[in-house]
């Protein structure tokens, strides 16, 4: 009953919001609204596709032609049910992160019973209970149904609403050890937004462990299918664009090369903006290989034994570091934050940055309202909010990780240590 309580009001929230006057500055916020996943711009891609005029001619559409078509009809046939829509995946993303934290305390169960024999005897008291276990997956989902960066991002009825599902519904597939589904849901948030790529990794891992089958194997049919339901989308979009491929360079080429510098909560608009142009490219590069690649592979290496953190960890980077970022993305990761609450004893800079990003999401809106219609600050203010914002989530992230790492050597070792000959007690705060 408390749950379904709980679905109830976050939905009148964001149903309620989709109805007031103030829609219309909600939708078009830029910590809300970007580029690629703005509402106005896929009216606009609809609206062009109605009057037989390619969307991609252009530079204000910028979703894939598979989200173009499925709003085509939904705005022909039934435009009153949108609001609904939105609002409706939007709770299944929350019902599914409840499913995938629930599938999630199983493993960790588990594998806190598989390591018994190793845990010194004095940290046998930081072993998780099954109550400890079960908070988790409630605090997911009400994190998410009540989390101001998510509401916000329904309410504007951002495409990245369904990004959000897709990859929910990746990690649940995954966590329940079912390939195909797990498989063709990051091929469709990669068709969609191009980093949820960077999933196959953790999904891979995760269907290998939960199948306990051959992990090489596993590992071969999970990219294998992976690459086939990808490549099937992306033909599946030309032949809506009539065997064009011109779409790609709209899509996956926006993303990459990141043409439309208007400002965002990312790092990418500033600092191209100053850039000089015969430097472009190197730094388009060098951010973008930042984004995709540059801690995939050590962080697989090191916490290859937990999947759902090494998962949880990329969509966060992925989140911060992304051409065109916004509210939703972030709000989604803070949503699987709970499933590691055991470790936020060990977290060090949970006050910091708890106090970091109630002050940036204030000041944002108050500095861009200065910047742009009062005209009293500059380009320089807001992005020195949103760079403020993006080292708290830098700090949120290494403090998880570390946080993981100081409990991992505790449970092997204990909490007594000796220095300089005197035993010392490690005291948790």
């Amino acid at each position: 009953m408390a749950s379904f309580l709980k679905y109830l009001f976050a939905g009148l929230v964001r149903y309620w919001l989709m109805h007031i006057d103030y829609w219309q500055t909600i939708s078009n916020r830029v910590e809300i609204a970007t580029p690629l996943n703005s509402w106005k711009r896929l009216v606009e891609g609809v609206y062009l596709y109605d009057h037989n005029v390619n969307p991609y001619e252009g530079d204000a559409f910028h979703e894939s032609p598979i989200m173009l078509i499925i709003f085509y009809y939904i705005m022909k046939k039934a435009p009153f049910v949108l609001p609904l829509l939105f609002t409706l995946l939007d709770l299944l993303t929350a019902f599914l992160l409840y499913r995938m934290s629930k599938a999630f305390v199983r493993i960790l169960k588990d594998s806190q019973d598989k390591i018994m024999d190793e845990i010194a005897e004095d940290s046998k008291s930081m072993l998780l209970c099954n109550s400890q276990l079960n908070e988790a997956s409630e605090y997911v989902l009400s994190v998410y149904l009540f989390n101001p960066y998510s509401i916000l991002n329904c309410a504007g009825m951002t495409t990245t609403v369904i990004q959000n599902l897709l990859v929910a519904a990746a990690l649940w597939s995954a966590s329940g050890g079912r390939r195909v589904p797990a498989c063709a849901f990051v091929a469709l948030a990669t068709h969609q937004a191009l980093y949820p790529v960077l999933l196959i990794v953790p999904v891979a891992i995760l269907l290998a462990d939960v199948n306990k089958g051959c992990n090489k194997c596993s590992y071969i049919r999970t990219l294998l299918v992976f690459v086939l339901c990808w490549g099937f989308l992306i033909y599946i979009s030309a032949f809506i664009m009539n065997g064009s491929y011109q779409y790609v360079y709209n899509t996956y080429g926006f993303i990459l090369t990141v043409p439309d510098l208007k400002p965002n909560i990312g790092l990418f608009w500033y600092f191209f903006t100053e850039m000089f142009e015969h430097f472009r490219l190197l730094f388009v590069c060098a951010f973008q290989i930042n984004a995709l690649a540059l801690y995939v592979i050590p962080l697989t290496l090191r916490f290859k034994t937990e999947p759902i953190l090494l998962a949880t960890v990329l969509i966060a980077l992925s989140a911060i570091f992304r051409s065109y970022p916004c509210v939703g993305d972030v709000g989604f990761y803070l949503a699987l934050l709970p499933m590691w609450k055991h470790l936020f004893t060990f977290m060090q800079q949970k006050f910091i940055v708890g106090c970091a990003f109630i002050i940036t999401s204030a000041l944002g809106p108050t500095v861009w309202h200065l910047w742009i219609y009062s005209g009293s600050a500059n380009a320089n203010f807001f992005f020195g909010v949103t760079l403020s914002f993006a080292t708290a989530q830098i700090f949120l992230i290494t403090d998880l990780l570390f946080a993981f790492i100081k409990r991992e050597f505790t449970l092997k070792h204990g909490s007594s240590r000796e220095v300089d000959g005197k035993p010392a007690k490690l005291v948790l705060r």
